[in-house]
């Protein structure tokens, strides 16, 4: 195994754990009593950790905030990494289930160019319209 268990880390842990994406990327692994996602490839993960902090930063206003510094609570953190990725499926081809985080955003690119340039205020009303919160 290459690399420790941090400089691996999947950006969307938490969404592929509760099942709400899938990725080809990832690799599940049992650590003390606990399941981590680690990302198998380290031009996909930087790729995710740059999405994830443009979500963070694009997604201030629907989650009721002014800035994000801080870690959010669960379902917050739920709303932007899983919402996020719908939204953004969404905008790339209309669907709403994210069938593969990396070919996901293999197409945002082709069709956008580079993360900076996705339309993300599509993405942020896409997301409130089709992200649901599972009680």
């Amino acid at each position: 195994m290459r690399g420790s268990w941090s400089d691996r880390s999947c950006a969307f842990e938490k969404t592929v754990l509760t099942k709400c994406v899938y990725c080809s990327q990832v690799e599940k692994h049992n650590l003390a009593e606990r399941e981590v996602v680690l990302c198998q490839d380290a031009m996909h993960r930087s790729r995710c950790i740059s999405l994830y902090g443009l979500l963070r930063s694009n997604f201030t206003f629907a989650l009721g905030v002014t800035h994000i510094d801080d870690p959010l609570p669960h379902a917050q953190e739920m709303r932007l990494q899983c919402g996020g990725l719908i939204g953004l499926q969404y905008v790339v081809d209309g669907k709403v289930e994210v069938s593969d985080v990396a070919q996901l955003l293999d197409a945002a690119q082709q069709s956008f160019g580079e993360l900076e340039q996705l339309p993300f205020q599509e993405v942020v009303l896409a997301a409130k319209m089709h992200y649901r919160y599972r009680r």
